[in-house]
């Protein structure tokens, strides 16, 4: 075997790319946590409070483009060890869909808000069961949706009011996806409740892999019915 064909081969081969995996993981990791760690550190600090939920929202508001700019750098990741550009790939995300992130992160952000709030003066306000199962099914929804909508602009160029409305048609055009991020959801939530919100965070490069692994069905369908290409 020649020099050129075995270090093609070491490139390529399963370990090199469990390797290569691992180490766009690691990098997008501290990428998000670098861009994101001000209003993080802030969010921890703050006492949990119904008054403090507004400086929460705040604080999570890098969240958005830090995600997006996450996605954008996995979904574009290589498994030749000998090509990986993970760190440019991020900012590049970062450069390209940090303000598209925003516009729909920033509604889901006062929605859950304007949720949370409720819930914390449930009591004070008498409050009917049925209407806080109602607020939790919104909140559900809300992150479900935007989960499609985060994917959908990190990796494609639509208006955000194109953006707003795939996402919420292919809440029921794929089932799948959404029962996938759904059970995203119920991971990260039994993380955060069982361990703390800075597991959840040291863990967001996975997650975030696993919702584009399980958004499969809507990139490609995106791809085929949306765009020219």
């Amino acid at each position: 075997m020649s020099e050129k064909a075995a270090s093609r081969e070491f490139g390529t081969g399963p370990l090199a790319k469990a390797s290569a995996l691992v180490y766009t993981l690691l990098v997008t990791e501290g990428l998000f946590l670098l861009t994101t760690v001000p209003g993080l550190v802030l969010l921890l600090l703050l006492d949990h409070s119904a008054s403090n939920l507004p400086l929460d929202a705040l604080c999570l508001l890098p969240v958005g483009p830090a995600a997006s700019a996450a996605l954008f750098a996995l979904h574009r990741r290589q498994p030749d060890l000998g090509e990986l550009s993970p760190a440019a790939s991020f900012w590049r995300g970062y450069r390209l869909n940090a303000a598209g992130a925003l516009k729909v992160f920033v509604p889901w952000l006062l929605v859950m808000t304007m949720v949370a709030m409720t819930l914390a003066h449930r009591a004070a306000s008498h409050l009917p069961g049925w209407w806080v199962g109602l607020l939790l099914v919104i909140a559900v929804v809300a992150t479900l949706w935007l989960a499609n909508a985060l994917v959908i602009t990190s990796l494609f160029a639509f208006r955000t009011v194109d953006i707003a409305r795939l996402a919420t048609w292919f809440l029921g055009r794929t089932p799948m996806v959404t029962l996938g991020n759904a059970g995203i959801l119920v991971v990260a939530a039994v993380v955060t409740a069982y361990g703390t919100e800075a597991m959840t965070a040291l863990l967001v490069s996975t997650l975030f892999l696993l919702l584009l692994s399980g958004s499969a069905k809507l990139i490609e369908q995106v791809k085929k019915d949306f765009t020219a290409a």
